[in-house]
């Protein structure tokens, strides 16, 4: 039989049609269809928790930014302030903040009478609606500028913790009626104040700039010193860890031969990786607190601890970084002639730059947000005074932005909940900051081959 006397076989007979979907076929599309959907609801989870995440954050952690004052007129006498008239700072930080208290009640009372307000707190409650925090920022500003005796000056001082809360919704007269520390008359007092222009709400550049409060005075409390503190630390990891943890990279991945103890290496610096942070504060704190006798809640050893945690991180990211190269890059340099560290560090290390950059930044908002090993070392101690210019400042006591919200969040008054998401808003600010760098380095160096 030739093809022309071959009977018509039908096209498809005896096998499925490409068009036409089997059981398996479409058993195999129902599957992947609720992949997807299984995926599309955890992205949307994942989301949605964010989103309440930084809700609780913001509607908490807003109002920090935000601080409630009073305007007076206060008199300052000589014959109080000053008696010996050489307007010498030293001989007038004689007169402590007591002798400036009674100024400020006069000068509160004067206000509110010069106002019109009528009311009939007595001199204590009225002084009350002041934070005490006042009266040393008075002082301070006195001594800073001499030429102000024997004046009358409007002055902006702190309203008190809970009259401030008020004014922001955490404070009612309900509950202020079953509170020890304000009166509803005190908030009715405050709201007068408020209608006659004396009183006022707006940015607190004090949260950013002044240290830790009291207890007592929540109003007073702000980020300076914490700020502070992490910027020296993060310094410290910076000119530590990044010089180490690139050339201990580059050896290992271009000269090192490969052995046993190299493999033993890696295979240590992969668990670095992964031990927890708490215990590199024990390491810190036997090593360079008690061995070698550095201050504790000082900057340089928190900057040492969170340098030994943040190497692996930048050693695997720069490894990962040096391999991505292509293998031809160092061969065209060898072929042309250059040395094998010529090849590494004209060659193979500008290519791999925005990733080692990246790496080291993503290590350095890890060592920004630790608390654990900060805690072990002592940094949660109470800090008034800002540490010095480096690099004495390295040894003087500060505390670090985790661990002031650590520290605000143990304190029993309901504003220190509020300073302390203030400053976790600080916070995740400086690490959006850094892995947009991070994210920006990437973009603008990276090299596709």
């Amino acid at each position: 039989m030739t093809d022309a006397t071959a009977e018509h076989v039908p096209s498809g007979a005896g096998q499925g049609s490409l068009l036409a979907k089997d059981a398996r076929t479409a058993k195999r599309n129902a599957a992947e269809t609720r992949f997807k959907t299984y995926g599309l609801i955890a992205v949307c989870i994942g989301i949605a928790m964010l989103i309440l995440l930084m809700t609780s954050i913001l509607s908490n952690g807003l109002s920090a930014f935000r601080q409630t004052t009073i305007q007076v007129m206060v008199e300052l006498p000589e014959d109080k302030l000053d008696k010996s008239g050489v307007r010498d700072p030293e001989v007038m930080a004689k007169v402590t903040t007591f002798g400036y208290k009674p100024l400020l009640r006069d000068s509160l009372i004067a206000t509110v009478a010069t106002a019109g307000i009528e009311t009939d707190l007595d001199p204590k409650d009225l002084e009350a609606l002041v934070s005490d925090e006042s009266v040393a920022q008075l002082r301070d500003f006195v001594l800073a500028n001499p030429e102000v005796i024997g004046q009358t000056i409007p002055v902006q001082v702190l309203a008190n913790g809970r009259i401030d809360g008020f004014f922001k919704g955490r404070v009612t007269y309900e509950s202020a009626a079953l509170d020890n520390n304000v009166s509803p008359e005190q908030l009715q007092l405050a709201e007068a104040l408020k209608e006659a222009g004396l009183l006022r709400t707006g940015f607190n550049w004090g949260f950013l700039t002044l240290p830790d409060g009291s207890d007592t005075r929540p109003e007073a409390a702000g980020l300076g010193v914490a700020i502070l503190g992490s910027l020296y630390m993060m310094l410290i990891v910076l000119a530590l860890a990044l010089p180490i943890g690139v050339a201990a990279s580059i050896y290992l991945e271009e000269f090192a031969p490969q052995n046993r103890w190299t493999d033993l290496i890696e295979v240590n610096i992969s668990n670095l990786a992964a031990v927890p942070s708490i215990v590199f504060g024990i390491l810190g704190l036997a090593i360079f607190i008690n061995f070698a006798g550095l201050p504790q809640s000082a900057p340089i050893v928190g900057g040492l601890v969170l340098t030994l945690m943040t190497l692996p991180t930048i050693i695997i990211a720069t490894r990962a970084a040096l391999k991505a190269v292509p293998p031809s890059i160092r061969d065209a340099a060898l072929g042309l002639g250059a040395s094998k560290m010529q090849s590494v560090f004209h060659h193979v290390l500008p290519l791999a730059m925005p990733g080692i950059l990246t790496g080291t930044i993503i290590g350095l908002a890890q060592a920004l947000g630790e608390t654990a090993p900060l805690l072990l070392i002592g940094m949660v101690a109470f800090v008034r005074e800002y540490p010095s210019g480096p690099p004495e400042g390295l040894f003087d006591p500060a505390t670090a932005l985790p661990v002031q919200v650590f520290n605000w969040t143990q304190r029993s008054d309901p504003a220190f909940v509020e300073r302390a998401s203030g400053a976790i808003i600080v916070l995740l600010v400086f690490l959006l900051l850094m892995n947009l760098t991070a994210i920006f380095l990437r973009r603008r160096f990276e090299r596709r081959w």
